[in-house]
């Protein structure tokens, strides 16, 4: 699926010191593809390798998530310690300044990434994803019913560990290809990445880990932030799919321009799929990408 890109590891200088795996391919200008739950840089295989003509295109595995490290402890995956990493790896493959383009958890991450680094990002593109504060306190029946695993991840440990790993390709059946929605879905070397990565119990802790910590020390950074006025500062599109929660249950536009600076411009669409917008409308994103990351 990557050909042309070379895989590399980097070690962050954090306590405890972090392993951040990724791949590598093209010229030009540096573009950050970040993933989501439970998947790992592979989502992007019909979008990177299109991209390597006219960008430095780089796909990272989130700490918790594929070959990176999974540190214990919900402190560990914290927003800020994993915008941390994205930063600390991009200082170290010598780029200052980049693009984004992160699905779900990976935009969390990239969120907290624009508050914390506001130098180093020029624009970024979220997808299906509204800020995490606004969706916890906003909450309402039909969030609940439709993101249901929000609330079960983050139950104590080992519940949602043990009950996923009693048979880990059946909870990504149900879960992935239901959140699919009739939509096209995954390709067949990727999806087993991410079923492997699922019959690891210390990844499912970690990506537990990476929900609790949305449900408890995230929200505390978001509020302390907005205290702080730390808004993001670069222009942001933001994707949605047409047929699930954000459309539903959000004005995502809104809800970014809440967490924007006023000059700051936030654009977005919805578009026609499910959840899983890179692997299920790669044109769109691809579309997006060369329209909106321009020098």
């Amino acid at each position: 699926m990557f050909e042309t890109f070379k895989s590399f590891d980097i070690t962050t200088q954090s306590d405890p010191h972090v392993s951040i795996h990724g791949i590598q391919s093209g010229s030009g200008p540096a573009l950050v593809l970040l993933h989501g739950f439970p998947q790992t840089h592979h989502i992007w295989h019909l979008i990177a390798p299109k991209l390597t003509s006219l960008y430095t295109v780089i796909a990272l595995d989130l700490r918790g998530y594929g070959a990176s490290s999974k540190p214990s402890g919900v402190a560990q995956y914290a927003k800020s310690a994993m915008a941390r990493d994205i930063a600390t790896v991009m200082s170290t493959l010598g780029h200052s300044t980049f693009y984004v383009c992160a699905h779900d958890r990976g935009a969390r991450v990239t969120h907290k990434l624009l508050v914390d680094y506001p130098s180093m990002v020029k624009r970024a593109i979220l997808l299906d994803i509204c800020p995490t504060l606004a969706m916890y306190t906003k909450t309402d029946l039909e969030f609940a019913k439709m993101y249901w695993h929000w609330f079960f991840l983050i139950q104590k440990s080992p519940l949602p560990e043990t009950l996923i790993s009693n048979d880990t390709r059946k909870f990504a059946e149900l879960f992935m290809k239901g959140r699919a929605g009739g939509f096209r879905s995954f390709g067949e070397q990727a999806w087993e990445e991410y079923v492997k990565v699922l019959g690891e119990k210390e990844a499912v802790h970690a990506m537990c880990e990476d929900y609790r910590a949305s449900a408890s020390v995230d929200l505390d950074e978001s509020r302390k932030d907005l205290e702080d006025g730390k808004l993001i500062k670069c222009p942001i599109r933001v994707l949605w799919g047409k047929h699930g929660v954000i459309e539903k249950c959000f004005d995502a536009i809104q809800e970014w321009k809440d967490v924007a600076e006023e000059r700051v411009g936030v654009s977005g669409m919805s578009v026609d799929c499910g959840h899983y917008i890179p692997e299920q409308a790669p044109d769109v994103v691809l579309k997006s990408i060369e329209e909106f990351f321009t020098e």
